[in-house]
């Protein structure tokens, strides 16, 4: 069973579906040379991706090229269809920070064919995720510095206010589409900044003020 863990008061909460948006920072776009998207870019990672703080990303073996992206994520509370953006924080439970880890090779592998990007966003491992801090202790979570640090060095340090789609407008478009649950994870897309990671490193990530996470960064298990 995967879960989120609430740091005030150690409860967990069973995860469902890990939603994930590309393309959210107009600095990360560029940095991909994609152009900015005129709706939310949409992917899934499996609930099975999901890393607890202090636990370890392993690197899958068929992998050469694996990357950090940094993004504050959104818990989803009382669930629902068709939610107005004036509507949306009533459906938040809470915020914590977040590693969307990336196949690169991989993904850039099944961009060439026109094939999903299942592999390369959802190996076990691909989403460190830190305990969980209530919606009302974070007053504005679009004035957060978001950081993370590869062996103490700092490789990602932005802003949440330079999303492209804001977590109201977020919120709202995937209601559109799916039925949000509670307990189910919203990525809120990477800065720019990303790049490799390799077997030894450690990864801090932290939103000012709210959330940190730490984990490490193992090599694939010898058969």
């Amino acid at each position: 069973m995967s879960f989120v863990t609430w740091r005030t008061c150690g409860k967990s909460l069973t995860v469902g579906t890990i939603y994930c948006l590309g393309r959210n920072y107009p600095e990360h776009a560029a940095e991909m040379k994609a152009a900015l998207p005129s709706e939310p870019v949409v992917f899934l990672k499996p609930a099975s991706s999901l890393v607890q703080d202090g636990g370890s990303v392993v690197i899958p073996s068929i992998s050469n090229d694996v990357h950090h992206e940094v993004e504050l994520v959104v818990v989803v509370g009382p669930g629902g269809r068709s939610i107005p953006p004036e509507k949306a924080y009533d459906h938040v439970l809470g915020y914590g920070v977040g590693l969307d880890m990336t196949l690169r090779d991989v993904q850039a592998e099944a961009k060439k064919k026109g094939l999903p990007w299942a592999v390369a966003k959802g190996f076990a491992g691909a989403a460190p995720v830190s305990t969980i801090v209530e919606r009302a202790r974070v007053p504005d979570p679009h004035a957060l510095d978001i950081i993370l640090r590869v062996n103490g060095e700092i490789r990602q340090k932005s802003h949440t206010s330079k999303m492209l789609f804001r977590i109201p407008a977020v919120v709202s478009y995937l209601s559109q589409i799916f039925h949000l649950e509670e307990g189910d994870l919203i990525f809120t897309g990477t800065p720019e900044g990303v790049g490799p990671v390799h077997a030894g490193d450690t990864l801090e990530a932290e939103l000012t003020g709210v959330a940190r996470l730490t984990v490490g960064v193992r090599p694939p298990a010898q058969h």
